[in-house]
């Protein structure tokens, strides 16, 4: 009896990892919103690390964390070094692409909770005076993060962060007093 119920455990145990490994090896979560503003104005936001704290989630989590930003002053070469309690973590992003009114590409470094590399982007379309943004989000997935994924959909949550973030960034550049 005690070897029948062994030999499904183990049985159960090497499906549950194949089922992993079959897993996707990439992350992938993307959300978009139209912003009552021409790209420049959504952009100059996106493009500059000091400004995210006016619409990123990510500032909110704790606010006591600890940043530092070096390199360019905004676009590519700026980063922004980041270290907060448990659910904020530590990071350093790097924006490594630049295209003015068009697009930033940032280059995530995470060190806790878990090491790992991601790329961000923010994708602007002008559409008359209106502006559509994409933010997404692309990491490579280890057999842990699949595991993970099992039992939390990464894209219902990065993807609800994000359209957290499009919605203060909506509010921030609409409410701007205009120039």
């Amino acid at each position: 009896m005690l070897r029948k119920i062994l030999v499904g455990l183990a049985a159960l145990v090497v499906t549950l990892a194949i089922v992993i490994a079959l897993r996707p090896s990439e992350l992938r979560v993307a959300r978009s919103t139209t912003i009552a503003a021409p790209p420049p104005a959504v952009f100059a936001q996106v493009n500059d690390f000091r400004k995210w704290g006016a619409w990123s989630p990510y500032e909110k989590i704790d606010p006591a964390m600890k940043k530092t930003y070096s390199g360019a002053p905004a676009g590519a070469g700026a980063i922004y070094n980041w270290a907060g309690n448990s659910e904020a973590g530590e990071g350093r992003a790097t924006i490594v692409e630049s295209r003015a009114n068009e697009l930033v590409r940032i280059q995530l470094d995470f060190v806790r909770p878990m090491e790992g590399i991601a790329v961000a982007a923010f994708a602007l379309k002008a559409e008359g005076d209106r502006t559509q943004i994409t933010w997404s989000l692309v990491s490579r997935s280890g057999f842990v993060d699949k595991a993970i994924g099992l039992f939390l959909d990464m894209d219902k949550l990065v993807g609800g962060q994000f359209e957290d973030g499009l919605a203060a960034l909506k509010k921030t550049v609409e409410t701007a007093p205009k120039s």
